[in-house]
């Protein structure tokens, strides 16, 4: 909306304005982008004119659109999916990626999916095997593996942890509830 609202105030047409990208109908002159980027940082936004920070973004927006936003799982694998979504060789997309962020973009993704999946457990609404189905394991040694080296915990007592740390509701403020 603030990105639609500053080109509007400045007289651009815009044919599509969409997460980290803007296709605007003009060709716009050195003053013009001048005041996009301006009026962007006036709203705590920010043009980016290099073309490779751009990809990167690009590459970051798929992989949590991916993770968190999509609900069917998806069976394709995250190599496949990026390609196909950003038009671009993955070892290319991959080496890109490693070089600017000084990670991979397995690493990345592998990331997501632990906070991903800690947001499920937390819900409460899926077992670990449901979640592990969801999140595209192959089957729930693999996650709990994963789970484990990046948190340090498993799954289970994970679960625990977030269980223990509330109380119900009638043993709030007694003595036998203060454990």
């Amino acid at each position: 909306m603030a990105v639609k609202d500053a080109l509007k105030k400045l007289g651009l047409h815009f044919i599509l304005v969409d997460l980290g990208e803007v296709d605007i109908m003009e060709n716009i002159s050195i003053e013009q982008r001048e005041q996009v980027k301006i009026a962007l940082l006036d709203s705590g936004l920010e043009l980016m004119d290099d073309k490779r920070a751009v990809l990167i973004e690009k590459i970051k927006n798929a992989i949590i659109e991916m993770v968190h936003h999509t609900d069917e799982t998806n069976k394709m694998n995250f190599s496949d999916f990026l390609s196909e979504k950003l038009n671009h060789d993955y070892t290319y997309l991959a080496n890109l990626f490693s070089e600017v962020q000084g990670t991979t973009i397995e690493q990345f993704v592998i990331s997501h999916k632990i906070e991903r999946i800690k947001e499920l457990i937390i819900y409460g609404e899926l077992n670990i095997t449901e979640i592990a189905w969801k999140m595209n394991y192959s089957s729930v040694a693999h996650l709990s593996n994963q789970f484990k080296k990046v948190t340090g915990l498993s799954p289970s007592h994970f679960k625990q942890l977030k269980d223990k740390r509330r109380s119900p509701i009638e043993e709030v403020g007694n003595a036998n509830g203060l454990n």
